[in-house]
């Protein structure tokens, strides 16, 4: 069965329809970039733009930088613009997709999804934390295989900041960090958010997942396993998929 999911990120909105047999994409994926400032109507433009590329005319499932709740409210904006916040998206998306069938949730939240059914995270019981690193940090919980929805961890204070501030690869652009220093800020992180839920698994995933034989082998310290994300950067739209299946 294929089902057409949508990533939209600070960066870049990319989708393309998934084969949920396989938990793969079964063409290849569209990008476009994120609006600035990101605005409502301005990303619904984007997702327009990649849904229609495909011709598509079924569910489609969406992620979201932000806390989402009842596939629809959007509570919190940190990366995108705060005219988010109370927007009802499933209807906003709906009405400019032409009625399509439309679910949202949680970009990491839906990374995690699919990881735990198809990539690093299979099969796998006790406590799992996904971290996508990209312009923020994302979060996905799951205990014995059940999420724990919108932890939003990249907001967890770190040496008086926002973790995401300091550890994000979008912070490690914008200082200009080598592999080693920003690995530090990582490692750092890690070792705060393991203090909390000791969990047996990290995931980490985003676009740095491609290159994590850059950065994996200088995290230590750490009692936890930690294994890129197999997925990559395609998790969020194979998660929002799964999603959007139950629609149908």
């Amino acid at each position: 069965m294929q089902i057409f999911g949508v990533d939209i990120g600070g960066s870049g909105i990319k989708g393309a329809p998934v084969d949920l047999d396989k938990g793969d994409l079964a063409q290849e994926r569209l990008k476009v970039l994120t609006p600035h400032p990101a605005t409502p109507d301005g990303v619904a433009d984007g997702v327009k733009q990649v849904v229609d590329h495909f011709g598509w005319t079924g569910p489609v499932g969406l992620t979201f930088p932000g806390v989402v709740t009842g596939g629809a409210m959007i509570r919190t904006a940190a990366n995108v613009d705060k005219s988010w916040i109370d927007t009802d998206a499933r209807a906003l998306f709906t009405g400019r997709l032409g009625g399509l069938p439309v679910v949202v949730l949680n970009d990491a939240d839906a990374a995690g999804v699919a990881e735990m059914q198809f990539g690093a995270g299979r099969d796998r019981k006790g406590t799992v934390i996904l971290l996508t690193f990209g312009t923020g940090i994302g979060s996905a919980v799951f205990v014995d295989g059940a999420l724990v929805p919108n932890t939003e961890l990249g907001h967890l204070e770190l040496g008086g900041h926002d973790a995401e501030k300091r550890a994000s690869s979008k912070a490690k652009e914008d200082h200009e960090l080598s592999w080693e220093r920003w690995a530090q800020r990582v490692q750092k992180y890690l070792a705060h958010v393991e203090m909390l839920f000791s969990p047996e698994l990290f995931i980490i995933g985003g676009g740095v997942s491609r290159k994590a034989d850059k950065f994996l082998h200088l995290l230590d310290g750490i009692k936890a396993e930690i294994v890129p994300a197999q997925l990559q950067n395609n998790a969020g739209i194979v998660g929002a998929a799964m999603r959007a299946a139950q629609l149908t």
